[in-house]
């Protein structure tokens, strides 16, 4: 029987055999077949042997044997200071095996922004927890239930979010759904019903939102962006057809789609003139703000920027997920709604509900209140605040005219570029196998200011063993 190993953090399976030979003879076959046969490349820098070790769960000296075996064949090369590669070699390869080139394969390295490092998923703390909800829990809770979600997890809820991101929300005013998708699905389909016909939305976002927005009958309008964040100011101001400068041609602003902690993918936190002047208008207008507050825990130079929600629970709907402080696969999110807004946010799950599962809404109460989500988090801003460092290093060494920005929170960086070299830079990119993405594709299609120059790069996805691989593919695109 073998077992498929994601390694590296590149898209490259190995089988390791699990038979009589051992697992050193089997990691040495796997390593070699995966030089002969292409999937490693000439020059490609393996992880460490204590890495691979800890990715694989085996003893690190077996990798260090296997390592060396495989230096003796001349499959791989081991020098002080540049670590273990693959030997520069001509290896022969069968016509039908024949591979295409780089660009047309699979990217070796991802950082597309967007999500975490999973192999950080904090599986023997959420295994002990889950345990734990599980012995606790009432028979009731594998009912239906309520459609806000488990009484259990709003309030741990309720109590975390004031904590840490100063929101003000009672248990009855949170409603868990799965995701920031299902979230702003249902509050779409709240404003469609309350006569809404647009949305404001940032300059720069991300599409699949902008597209959900305009499934649900509403119209997106940008709003500009400059260096104090997103020009809220143009919800008030006086468009060229007298009303204001964000109504689109189907009637007036209904609510607007911020991420003022940190804006995606720019990075700048919204300025406080700004934060006071939204609130003002939707006080004024009876208008909504909807906060998506998507990487909220994770700042590094200084005290987290506060929830805007503290500012007005009446008017501001807060979006919160654990997709970048645990994982995207679990399908959990939360709003903490205003109150009048709640019976119609629910009566919309209700003829929709994305089956948020009682077990794992169990297992996040139980992870929140037992303090393992403040020790996931705190551990998780410590490693991400280093790999923030290194990326800031490696370009200082390897691309020093690059700059890097909004580095001060989140999981990436926007990388500005040259005017004009954005799409060379992705393509020059992909020959390195690397995935990113360009600014550009962030860009709102109605949006006015003329377009920057920039990659957007998560460094939050690679293993800890492939992301110095993928700084090095970074840097050598760049350069």
């Amino acid at each position: 029987m073998a077992e498929s190993w994601a390694t590296f953090g590149v898209d490259l399976h190995i089988d390791m055999a699990r038979t009589g030979s051992g697992l050193r003879r089997s990691l040495t076959d796997a390593l070699r077949e995966a030089v002969r046969g292409g999937r490693l490349a000439p020059g490609t820098r393996l992880p460490s042997s204590r890495s691979l070790a800890v990715d694989l769960g085996i003893a690190r000296n077996t990798v260090a044997d296997a390592y060396a075996d495989l230096v003796a064949e001349g499959w791989l090369t081991a020098r002080q200071g540049s670590g273990t590669r693959v030997a520069r070699r001509t290896v022969p390869v069968p016509a039908s095996a024949a591979r295409p080139p780089r660009a047309s394969r699979g990217p070796a390295y991802n950082l597309v922004p967007g999500t975490p490092d999973l192999a950080s998923f904090p599986r023997a703390e959420w295994l002990r927890a889950s345990r734990r909800a599980l012995a606790a829990a009432p028979n009731d809770a594998f009912g239906y239930g309520d459609p806000r979600g488990r009484a259990e997890l709003r309030t741990a809820l309720a109590g975390y979010l004031a904590r840490a991101r100063g929101v003000r929300a009672d248990p009855e005013h949170i409603l868990v759904c799965s995701g920031f998708v299902h979230g702003l699905t249902l509050l779409g389909s709240v404003l469609r019903r309350r006569g809404a016909r647009t949305l404001a939305v940032e300059s720069y976002g991300l599409d699949v939102h902008w597209d959900l927005i305009e499934r649900a009958g509403l119209e997106s309008v940008p709003l500009s962006f400059d260096e104090l964040g997103t020009r809220t100011d143009e919800l008030t101001a006086t468009g060229p057809g007298g009303g204001p400068a964000a109504e689109g041609p189907d009637g007036a602003v209904g609510a607007v789609l911020l991420t003022p902690a940190h804006q995606f993918p720019m990075g700048v936190p919204l300025h406080p003139d700004r934060r006071a002047a939204v609130v003002d208008w939707a006080r004024r207008t009876g208008g909504l703000i909807l906060e998506d507050d998507y990487d909220g825990e994770f700042r590094y130079d200084r005290q987290p920027v506060g929830a805007l929600q503290g500012l007005d629970p009446d008017r501001v709907v807060y979006f919160g997920t654990a997709s970048k402080s645990l994982a995207p696969g679990l399908r959990l999110g939360w709003l903490a709604l205003p109150p009048d807004l709640v019976p119609e946010v629910v009566a919309a799950k209700g003829g929709a509900d994305w089956s948020c599962g009682v077990l794992d809404q169990l297992t996040l109460a139980e992870f929140i209140t037992s303090g393992a989500y403040d020790r996931h988090v705190r551990a998780s801003r410590l490693r991400y605040r280093r790999r923030r460092d290194q990326l800031v290093s490696a370009l200082a060494a390897g691309a020093p005219s690059v700059t890097a920005t909004g580095i001060a929170a989140g999981l990436h960086a926007v990388l500005r570029l040259p005017p004009g070299t954005e799409q060379a830079v992705v393509r020059a990119a992909a020959w390195h196998g690397l995935a990113v993405q360009g600014l550009a594709g962030h860009r709102h299609p109605a949006a006015t200011p003329p377009p920057l120059d920039a990659l957007v790069v998560g460094y939050g996805t690679p293993s800890d063993s492939g992301w110095p691989g993928a700084l090095e593919a970074l840097c050598g695109a760049l350069s």
